[in-house]
Parts: structure tokens; C-alpha cells; sequence
């Protein structure tokens, strides 16, 4: 099969073309003919940090978490799919698991659910890794009806599907952005847009919860914006957080008595902990999207599996909207 490999890790990695051999089937797995996958933070970090990332795998290395594509062979044990079933999932691209930028990919069944039949293969495999992280986040938080929830970053991959689950799940729902293209697609999407650049936490803190602060905090930024969400956050309020590899002062988290969760979406793959979660979690962002709770927003840009260096180099010129999809060659 076709593959995009990298052999060695840094700052100016390149993803080479080779030739693999089909992966063998495996009991409680599934064999997939890949028709897109997606590209994530966390593939341009292990691209560039390698092996200082421990959850890296070997070069050369076959990356690409996310897929969608269509089943070509069954393993045994696995119950639910048959020959020709459209499906997507997040399966691969770390550790000891082989990726998605490849034409075939076998992948455990608790890592994969049947695609939201009104996505297309694109908007299907842009949706795993971010949509199992923001509903993740969400539901730890407690997500409630009639709660005023701020996302922060949410025109960005986890945001804006976050966005879109808490207006699911009956919040008031605000969210960040820096510019008039990333303010409108959050309008668009049905939450509130604020501006970080022109209004303080305080200020949008008073306009929009008489001072009181959001119930919830999903932070999708991270770093030092987490003291904005501390901030922001109502007294016993709830911060999810997906980007918490900082040191931060934790007293106003204190002193506001905040909860806060820390969301690594990757767990039951690099430890395979309770991967059926991720089934349970991909068929339910299912039933949302058919209900037509639940689009993806795909970058404008269309890459070929080729292209994987230029996809990975649209998602971190930031110039992007949207998730970055990979089309794989229709044979």
C-alpha cells in the first residue's frame, strides 16, 4: 500500500513516500481502506519533538491519528461491522499503533464507530480526536441545560465542535476569538462571539454573567491563557483544559474553589484504557451530527496523501480555518 513515512524527527522533517505491505488482520480489529484522514496538533508535535515526546513512535514512522473510510475485512471477536460499512474513528499515528497516512489502516474496533451517514469521508475523519476531546471535557465538567459556558479559541479544531455539543446540550454558549473571520464562524455556529483582543476577562465577564462568571471553562488555548480562565470561571465553578503542559499559579483556582479537568484524549490508546469509551463517545457524536447537531468546519484547502508535508504546514501557518483534511487516492 501507499504510505507517507517520516525517518527521522525534527524541525525539518519531511514525510517520504513508500511502499508498505497491507497490514495483517487482528483479532477484535478491523481492516479499513482509508478515504481521508485529518491532521492534529499533536501529529505536528510528534513530527517536530519526536522522541522528547514519549508518546512518539519508532522511525521510520507511519503517522495520522484520524480516519474515515470504508471496511474491507472483519477480525475475529469484533461484533457490529460488516464488509462495505462506512466508519471513522482514531486508531493510530503514536506509540506502537501504525497511522492513517496510508491507503489501509487495521484498527481496533473500540477506536471506531459507523460515520455520521449525512458527513461526508472529509468531514467525517475531521472529526474523532477533536470531537472524543470536547465531548470529553464537557461531560466531566458536568455540562448541564441552562448553563453559561465560555470556549475558549472557538473557531480552532476541539473548539468549535465543543461549541456546537454545549449548544447540544441546552448551554448558553460564549466563546473567544481574535479576528473577524474566526468572531464570525463563531456567530455562525450559534454561540456569542467575544473579542480577547478588545475586551478583558473582566469586562466580558460583567457584560455577559453580571460578574458572576461562566459555569464552565473549556480552555482549548492552554498555556497562560488558563489564569484568563480561572478568571473567568463562576465561584465552584468547572475548567476543562486540553493544552495544560505549564506551570500556573493555581490561587485564584483556589481561592474560586474550581474543579478543574484536564483532558488527554490519547489515554486509552497509549494505555489501551477503556478504549470502548472511545466507541461509545464516536457513536453518540454520530447521532448528534445526524440529528444535525454537528458539522465540522473544513479548511478551505484540499491536500492529496502526498501532499501531508503541505497539509502539516497549513495547520501550523495558523492561516487555516477549519480542520486540515488529508484525501487519500480513490482506487
Amino acid at each position: 500500500m501507499k504510505a507517507m513515512l517520516i525517518k527521522a524527527y525534527g524541525e525539518d522533517a519531511v514525510f517520504e513516500a513508500a511502499e508498505l505491505e497491507k497490514p495483517g488482520m487482528k483479532e477484535g480489529h478491523v481492516l479499513v481502506k482509508i478515504a481521508a484522514s485529518s491532521v492534529n496538533t499533536v501529529d505536528t508535535m510528534i513530527r517536530k519533538m519526536g522522541k522528547a515526546l514519549p508518546l512518539s513512535p519508532d522511525t521510520p514512522a507511519l503517522l495520522g491519528m484520524d480516519f474515515a473510510g470504508t471496511v474491507e475485512c472483519v477480525g475475529a471477536g469484533v461484533e457490529g461491522y460488516a464488509v462495505g460499512d462506512e466508519v471513522y474513528g482514531c486508531a493510530g499515528g503514536l506509540a506502537d499503533l501504525p497511522g492513517t497516512l496510508a491507503e489501509y489502516i487495521v484498527a481496533d474496533a473500540n477506536l471506531m464507530a459507523h460515520k455520521p451517514k449525512n458527513l461526508s469521508m472529509r468531514e467525517a475523519a475531521a472529526l474523532p480526536l477533536v470531537g472524543i476531546t470536547a465531548y470529553e471535557g464537557l461531560q466531566r465538567a458536568g455540562i448541564a441545560a441552562g448553563q453559561k459556558v465560555l470556549v475558549h479559541g472557538g473557531s480552532g479544531g476541539v473548539g468549535h465542535v465543543a461549541l456546537q455539543l454545549a449548544k447540544q446540550f441546552g448551554a448558553e454558549v460564549y466563546s473567544t476569538g481574535g479576528g473577524d473571520r474566526q468572531l464570525a464562524l463563531i456567530e455562525k455556529l450559534g454561540a456569542t462571539a467575544i473579542n480577547y483582543k478588545t475586551e478583558s476577562v473582566e469586562q466580558y465577564v460583567a457584560a455577559h454573567t453580571a460578574g458572576a462568571g461562566f459555569d464552565i471553562v473549556f480552555d482549548s488555548v492552554g498555556g497562560a491563557n488558563m489564569l484568563n480562565s480561572f478568571n473567568a470561571a463562576a465561584l465552584n465553578g468547572q475548567v476543562a483544559s486540553t493544552v495544560s503542559l505549564c506551570e500556573i499559579e493555581l490561587s485564584v483556582a483556589h481561592f474560586k474553589g474550581l474543579s478543574l479537568h484536564v483532558v488527554f484524549m490519547l489515554i486509552p490508546m497509549l494505555h489501551h484504557f477503556k478504549r470502548e469509551a472511545h466507541a461509545a463517545i464516536l457513536r453518540e457524536l454520530a447521532r448528534i451530527a445526524e440529528a444535525g447537531g454537528l458539522k465540522p468546519v473544513l479548511d478551505e484547502n484540499r491536500y492529496s496523501l502526498e501532499e501531508a508535508g503541505a497539509a502539516h504546514a497549513r495547520l501550523e501557518s495558523g492561516q487555516g480555518m477549519g480542520k486540515v483534511v488529508i484525501d487519500n487516492p480513490v482506487n
